[in-house]
């Protein structure tokens, strides 16, 4: 008879979005640099290093964001950081999460991260995006779990 899922804890769902948040941030700078290679070899006598707007970095970090932690979500149900920390999200009937639903608990994650602090005053370690879409972030060291999609 299979074990059931341990939820994980405020500091260790914390420190997951540390590296996934160093994760996003790689990607940008990645996506930055390719815009100024293309910039010098579009012009290379007018070259000077692009300065977007904050409007646009802002906006860039969100979007990245959402679709980095949709398609790990909806694909594995661990994102890098999750790996790290042995963590995998979860719907509460143990299935992996349909995209919709990750796309959801993405955009609420990076948009009202707030709500993830309530999973440090949840008896059942949950987090607000958790209660609404019926999710779960469960402590899974397994590499290939056994979890069928939606």
């Amino acid at each position: 008879m299979a074990r059931e899922p341990r939820p994980a804890g405020i500091v260790t769902r914390g420190l997951c979005a540390v590296v996934d948040l160093c994760v996003v941030l790689a990607f940008l700078g990645a996506i930055y640099l390719g815009l100024m290679l293309v910039r010098l070899l579009y012009s290379p006598t007018g070259f000077r290093l692009p300065a977007p707007e904050v409007w646009l970095s802002a906006g860039a970090t969100v979007v990245v964001s959402i679709l980095y932690l949709t398609v790990c979500w909806a694909t594995t149900g661990r994102t890098i950081g999750a790996v790290a920390m042995g963590l995998r999200v979860i719907t509460t009937s143990h299935r992996l999460v349909r995209w919709p639903q990750a796309a959801l608990r993405a955009a609420a994650c990076v948009l009202f991260a707030v709500g993830l602090l309530w999973a440090a005053v949840d008896p059942h370690r949950r987090s607000l995006q958790d209660i609404v879409l019926r999710t779960a972030v469960v402590y899974d060291w397994r590499e290939d779990a056994e979890l069928v999609e939606g």
